[in-house]
């Protein structure tokens, strides 16, 4: 079974930057397509990156030039560098792994605001 668990989210003030991380147990990681998605209140959510085992990326229109999706499949990690905070970037993300089946993390929040 994969289980994920993410960190790194919390409060920062606009312009700033967080880098979130997630973990993976099990051994699906380092073939699997890791993402990013996150959910603001009242919103459905939506994805903000993703990056394949090759190390392809996309990125939603939103967040592309600041943030930044990465990976060690080493480490079974995956990141998510975020720079250039906004307001509208707040949310509770979510790491995800997609390799037939879908698993999530818990969540982490993000909060932007000064």
């Amino acid at each position: 079974q994969v289980q994920l668990v993410e960190s790194g989210g919390g409060l920062v003030q606009p312009g700033g930057s967080l880098r979130l991380s997630c973990a993976a147990s099990g051994s699906m990681f380092s073939i699997g397509i890791m993402g990013w998605y996150r959910q603001a209140p009242e919103k459905q959510r939506e994805l903000v990156a993703r990056i394949t085992s090759g190390g392809s990326t996309i990125y939603a229109d939103s967040v592309k030039g600041r943030f930044t999706i990465s990976r060690d499949n080493a480490k079974n990690t995956v990141y998510l560098q975020m720079n250039s905070l906004k307001p509208e970037d707040t949310a509770v993300y979510y790491c995800n792994l997609h390799k037939g089946a879908d698993f999530w993390g818990q969540g982490t929040q993000v909060t932007v605001s000064s």
